[in-house]
């Protein structure tokens, strides 16, 4: 089985995803502004038993030996509460690439999603020792596409796949290991 890793970085923890987390995400993540640029295969409406059907479902997958690592982002000065989720499965072969995030509207825009997938790309490529991996976001997503310009992504295309704001095609990324060395942040 695949353990999702505690990380720390300066303002945030990300520990393993739980079930006493639905409550939060469920307040969260059951927002159009969080959910509209996502791919469909997200719920929406999203309905009322939307998070604990989500996290029940991913620890079952892990559970069943699937390498997916699922960690909640909370606040290091904060009161334990989940704002946001990031979900990397580094074998994932598919078009939404390997890894997906979101973060509750009121923490938009802090760099909060950066200092956490910097750790994330740590991960990533010192621990796994992964050569590379591919993200995806809507292209309207701007604060998406910032996330994964500042931390080592490389464009490389567009893929189909439909989003709730009507778009049919994502923009593709890549991440190597290569350059998240050479360029990341000092920690």
């Amino acid at each position: 089985m695949f353990a999702t890793p505690r990380i720390e970085t300066r303002r945030l923890i990300l520990r393993p995803l739980a079930l006493s987390d639905a409550a939060a995400i469920q307040r969260h993540f059951n927002n159009w502004n969080v959910i509209k640029t996502l791919a469909t295969v997200v719920p929406w409406p999203y309905p009322d038993d939307g998070a604990e059907t989500f996290i029940k479902r991913e620890l079952d997958k892990i559970a069943a030996g699937e390498e997916s690592y699922q960690w909640v982002l909370v606040l290091r000065a904060g009161d334990g509460e989940a704002i946001g989720n990031i979900n990397f499965r580094p074998r994932a072969d598919g078009r939404k690439g390997n890894r997906g995030f979101w973060l509750a509207e009121p923490y938009w825009n802090q760099g909060l999603m950066t200092e956490a997938i910097a750790a994330v790309n740590d991960f990533a490529f010192l621990t796994l020792d992964l050569d590379h991996f591919h993200v995806c976001n809507a292209p309207s997503n701007v604060g998406s596409r910032r996330v994964k310009q500042k931390t080592g992504a490389e464009f490389v295309g567009f893929v189909e796949l439909p989003h709730h704001n009507g778009e049919s095609r994502a923009e593709k990324w890549k991440v190597t290991r290569e350059t998240w060395l050479r360029d990341r942040p000092a920690t």
